[in-house]
């Protein structure tokens, strides 16, 4: 269950990710008071191997020890367990970015339907989800409101960001609901500089005093529409740079983040061609893998241009999530 709390509990900042479970015995939501009012809402470890966001928000904290927060601060702490073992979620659970429509009554569901009421009382400032990936991607910036104040807030992390609907189950798009929201994507959890960015980011938005109604110009950011979601078919064997694997991915597959591909452009060798190998889900949930790959001399090849983000060389993270985003660059909303 949930636990609230108005203070920050003796010794939560001097916890890695991994030792979280001494102090917290589950998902905790924990608010500070500021000079505004109205509260930053800030997302950390929804999946327990992403410890960027705490390590950042735990250097917030500690340079605010000693002085009032600019605007009040709720902080979310997700999946305590998983991030125990370093782990995105744990066999048991449901992955806690793909919970957030709140139905049913899970202990999972439970908790989003009280983070969600309890920030809509609070009258939330705004909402943001850190994250971290595996692959090779730069640090960029996730909403689900093409509305200019999510733009600001988006580019006031990264001048790249992607707009998607599908999955439409994440934090960011509940948060849609009560405020400007945005997902962060850090980079890897070891990336040092991933933490200093997030930190920037938080310590940034904690200085708003409110976000911009007017439209960017279109030179200040680059954005782009995820098309389509990309899973490997339940019934394949795959692996990474494994001439033996029934589907084996190029090991440099994450090289191609954010680049924009050619037609024909090789992502694996196929050893046999014979059934479907890649699922690409879009928008309205259809599969239409047929559109974009295709399989020529034991190849799999793009069928038409296209630009892949969040390709990953973790077999794990394919498996539990997907192998990449599609996605196709926007005019920026006038």
């Amino acid at each position: 269950m949930l636990q609230e709390f108005d203070h920050l509990p003796e010794g939560l900042l001097e916890k890695s990710a991994t030792e979280l479970h001494e102090v917290l015995d589950g998902s905790a939501l924990i608010h500070l008071s500021g000079e505004r009012s109205k509260p930053l809402f800030v997302s950390v470890l929804l999946h327990g191997n992403e410890i960027t966001g705490w390590e950042a928000i735990k250097k917030v904290l500690k340079k605010y020890q000693d002085q009032r927060l600019p605007r009040a601060l709720s902080i979310f702490i997700g999946n305590v367990a998983a991030a125990q073992h370093g782990q995105r979620c744990l066999p048991s659970q449901p992955d806690y970015n793909r919970i957030w429509k709140g139905e049913g009554d899970t202990a999972e569901s439970v908790v989003v339907r009280q983070v969600l009421e309890r920030m809509l009382e609070r009258n939330v400032f705004a909402s943001i989800d850190i994250h971290n990936n595996t692959g090779r991607n730069p640090h960029y910036a996730c909403l689900n409101e093409l509305k200019h104040d999510f733009l600001h807030l988006a580019r006031l992390f990264s001048r790249t960001v992607v707009y998607f609907r599908n999955p439409d189950t994440v934090l960011s798009m509940a948060f849609a609901d009560l405020c400007p929201s945005v997902t962060v994507e850090c980079g890897r959890p070891s990336d040092a500089h991933g933490i200093a960015h997030a930190v920037e980011f938080i310590d940034s938005c904690l200085h708003l005093s409110e976000l911009p109604s007017h439209a960017l110009h279109p030179q200040d950011i680059d954005l782009f529409h995820t098309v389509a979601v990309v899973k490997v078919a339940s019934d394949v064997q795959f692996a990474i740079a494994d001439p033996q694997a029934e589907l084996s991915f190029h090991a440099d597959l994450d090289q191609l983040n954010f680049c924009e591909l050619s037609e024909g452009t090789s992502l694996a060798e196929v050893r046999h061609g014979d059934k479907p190998l890649l699922q690409a889900w879009d928008e309205q949930k259809q599969n239409v893998a047929e559109r974009f790959f295709a399989v020529s001399n034991g190849q799999l090849v793009t069928k038409v241009s296209l630009m892949p983000s969040m390709l990953t060389l973790q077999t794990e993270i394919i498996r539990q999530d997907c192998l990449c985003y599609l996605m196709e660059r926007l005019p920026t909303p006038a």
